[in-house]
């Protein structure tokens, strides 16, 4: 392996970074609000929200999400009735186009991890909190929510480190994220092993430390999970 020709693509793919933290970020942010409303309509015990959640987590499950991305950003040009609309100049756009097929996507996933956090609360806390006289917003707020979050974090982590992923397939459409550029340097160079061993490693590195910061944010929302702190002596107490 040419060892100068890696580092300088090392340095040519590391500039393409921002933007591929910038789409997993962006489409994780949005995604866990709809993903939310997804989980609550699931829960709801209307027939027309539960039916229209279920119908979107298969739809968007069940067709890889290379073909959403495609229907999005050429499929909905192809219709007068949205190119003459106050959103074209968003659909327009390959970096809105993957973010919204990101978005979707993701979002048809964590619902049901979400929901499975939900599902996961102990009915006592609620009756308790009931009991207490909380009103409803409340004990979702304060008694629902946070356990929810902490029994589905271990697998929402998982699904941002998917997301962060799938920011590759925004390359085919023409955005230069990581795999982009990764793309132009074997168009140019006809070196595919070192340019996809080097942004490999650069997807790692990435994965590592989103892995290390869900694992320190399940550490700080687990505190009976942590060994006892022993106590130090008060010097001059009698033991």
């Amino acid at each position: 392996m040419d060892w100068s020709f890696m580092i300088e693509t090392f340095v040519s793919l590391v500039k393409a970074i921002p933007l591929t933290l910038q789409l997993a970020a962006t489409a994780i942010f949005l995604g866990a609000f709809v993903a939310l409303a997804l989980a609550l309509f699931r829960l709801s015990g209307v027939a027309v929200l539960d039916w229209f959640a279920r119908t979107y987590v298969f739809v968007f499950r069940g067709t890889p999400l290379l073909v959403q991305i495609f229907l999005i950003y050429y499929g909905l040009s192809q219709f007068p009735a949205v190119r003459h609309t106050v959103l074209w100049p968003i659909l327009r756009e390959p970096y809105w186009c993957a973010v919204i097929a990101l978005t979707l996507n993701t979002a048809a996933y964590a619902s049901e991890i979400i929901r499975g956090g939900l599902l996961s609360v102990p009915q006592g806390q609620i009756e308790a909190a009931r009991a207490c006289g909380m009103p409803r917003l409340m004990i979702f707020r304060r008694i629902v929510m946070p356990l929810a979050i902490r029994q589905a974090l271990p697998g929402y982590g998982n699904e941002m480190i998917s997301m962060v992923k799938a920011t590759s397939l925004a390359s085919i459409i023409t955005l230069m994220e990581v795999t982009g550029v990764a793309a132009k340097i074997i168009s140019e160079s006809y070196r595919a092993i070192e340019v996809f061993i080097v942004a490999g490693l650069i997807y790692l590195a990435i994965n590592f430390m989103l892995t290390r910061l869900v694992q320190f944010v399940e550490h700080l929302l687990s505190p009976h999970l942590r060994a006892p702190r022993l106590m130090t002596p008060v010097p001059g107490e009698a033991k």
